[in-house]
């Protein structure tokens, strides 16, 4: 990566903070983004509390898509830049009104000491009731002193009343009692000029109210968002990560009403309850919500349909992602099929659903009731673990979704003779939008792979290919690169290791599990197969095609 000359120049600017009184106060609007930048990349605390303090436009961006080798911004810098806004809302030379934070989460205990998405949400939270109570605090000092304004108006209004009565005892022939109302009302009506400002401010709040009391009932909630959010200086927009821990501390912030408001983007939850869940969405403004992604709690059949009612207020969202949720439809209960129709029904009112993934539901045969409903076509559909019957990979080869589908996940369902015509069909019909794939942990043997190998291969917009944990041989693995290294829009490929790496004991017909935690041979060079596969990219000039059989490390985005 080459540097411009503005970064180079700023890194050097902001690596001295004793010198910082010296150029703030000369830098111009548009050197202010990359002085910051590079206070991130130098991991320059000061220097970022310091710009963003001062920061000379209305909206600041920090986070987003990061490019391949750069690390999310350090800890201290995060907590320097929240420290900062706080400061900002009372200095007249910061015009900060937007704060856009989404994305800029990194991975807990990473490189460069990253700050993790539970952490910058407990963060942001604390700065929006840290905000709040400082503007009470100011609130209160400026009621003091209008306080002792008003005391020391009373007071010379009873000097001069006194003064009056004086003179008025020294005056002949004066009518003490006429002259007492005429100063009586006099005064009385400098009162009324004094407290007309808070009398019409009073009128003004009580017209507001009874105009937000007369409004429609569905839009009360956006008329009370709308009377509130005037006095809301900046609006800090943000991806939020919500547990156990940090539920009543993220319910707290977005609750409060103060110079800072909270908004979400992507709103992530674990191991909390329905009606937890339902508070914070509750919270939630309605506009700029794009996904929910519910992990490890119990919702069940009845709290996901629960749930689906309050998600379709929410007019932007196009994501749901429920993982390890407990729904369960292997076996039959009371009431299974009215449970199916409200979720059918509910799923039917997301009309902006362009992803779904349902990871380990166990939803057999139940595939075209979710999903048929659906009023516009998916672009991403993740099923992982979740017992696809025959049925349900028939449907999903010829229903509305096929065409249009970008990413498609299947890992961990089993495939076999009966299932692979449904899989070709599907990957026909969506071989022009397809970029991402994966089948890893399918089964996938030497022959039904080969069966399987053509559809892959007229994928033309594929980009990334995962087929880990299936048990091939060398010759089928071999087979695959040779068929990889003729798509030309393949940037990634994750293999499964063959099975001559393996210790010997292994099944003719491994699972996935069983390849996960068999042993591989000490004894065999595993880089023997590396070398072979790269053979096959030199001899094809294929440098731009990653190969690689590292599971845990394996990102699909890292190709955009």
């Amino acid at each position: 990566m080459v540097l411009s000359l503005v970064s180079l120049c700023a890194r050097e600017v902001v690596s001295d903070h004793s010198s910082s009184p010296c150029w703030l106060r000369w830098v111009p609007r548009e050197l202010f983004r990359p002085l910051l930048e590079a206070a991130f990349t130098s991991c320059r605390p000061l220097a970022v509390g310091e710009l963003v303090q001062r920061w000379p436009e209305r909206a600041l961006r920090v986070g987003g898509r990061r490019e391949q080798g750069h690390t999310a911004p350090n800890r201290l810098c995060i907590q320097a830049l929240l420290l900062a806004v706080v400061r900002g809302l009372s200095d007249q030379r910061c015009s900060l009104q937007i704060l856009d934070l989404c994305g800029l989460q990194g991975d807990e205990g990473g490189m460069g000491d990253p700050m993790g998405g539970w952490s910058l949400t407990v963060a942001l939270c604390t700065m929006v009731v840290q905000a709040r109570a400082g503007a009470q605090r100011a609130q209160r000092r400026e009621g003091e002193r209008e306080r002792k304004r008003f005391s020391a108006l009373e007071r010379e209004k009873d000097v001069k009343r006194e003064r009056g009565q004086w003179k008025k005892g020294k005056e002949p022939n004066g009518d003490e009692a006429s002259n007492e109302r005429e100063r009586l009302a006099l005064l009385g009506l400098l009162g009324e000029e004094e407290m007309i400002k808070g009398v019409r401010r009073r009128m003004e709040i009580e017209r507001k109210r009874d105009s937000t009391s007369t409004g429609v009932a569905g839009s009360k909630k956006e008329n009370e968002e709308r009377d509130l959010g005037s006095d809301v200086l900046v609006h800090v927009r943000a991806d939020l990560f919500v547990n156990a821990r940090s539920w009543e501390r993220v319910r707290v912030a977005l609750s409060t009403w103060g110079p800072l408001k909270l908004q979400c983007r992507y709103l992530r939850v674990e191991e909390i309850s329905v009606s937890s869940i339902r508070t914070l969405l509750d919270l939630l403004p309605r506009q700029g919500l794009l996904g929910i992604d519910v992990r490890y709690s119990s919702l069940g059949v009845a709290g996901f349909a629960e749930l689906l009612p309050l998600l379709s207020t929410f007019p932007a969202l196009n994501s749901v992602r429920l993982h390890y949720c407990n729904l369960d439809f292997r076996r039959d209960y009371p009431g299974q099929e009215e449970a199916l129709r409200d979720l059918s029904q509910g799923l039917a009112q997301l009309r902006e659903l362009r992803r779904l993934s349902l990871t380990a539901l166990r939803l057999p045969g139940q595939l075209r009731v979710l999903l048929s409903s659906l009023p516009q076509p998916l672009e991403i559909l993740e099923l992982p673990y979740l017992s696809l019957s025959p049925a349900d990979f028939a449907y999903l080869s010829c229903s509305h979704h096929a065409p249009t589908l970008q990413q498609l996940d299947l890992s961990e369902n089993r495939l076999d003779e009966n299932t692979l015509p449904s899989i070709r069909r599907l990957l026909s019909q969506a071989s022009s939008s397809l970029q991402h794939v994966s089948l890893s942990g399918c089964g996938l043997t030497d022959r039904l792979l080969g069966l399987l190998l053509p559809s892959l291969g007229g994928c033309l917009a594929l980009k990334s290919l995962a087929l880990a944990l299936n048990p091939l041989s060398m010759s089928g693995l071999m087979d695959l690169v040779r068929m990889a290294v003729r798509m030309p829009s393949l940037r990634q490929l994750l293999y499964p290791n063959p099975l001559e790496d393996y210790q010997p004991g292994l099944p003719d017909l491994p699972s996935s599990a069983q390849l996960l935690d068999w042993p591989l041979d000490e004894t065999t060079d595993i880089n023997t197969t590396s070398s072979q596969l790269n053979k096959v990219l030199i001899d094809s000039g294929r440098s731009d095609l990653f190969l690689t059989c590292d599971l845990l490390n394996y990102d699909k985005d890292l190709v955009n």
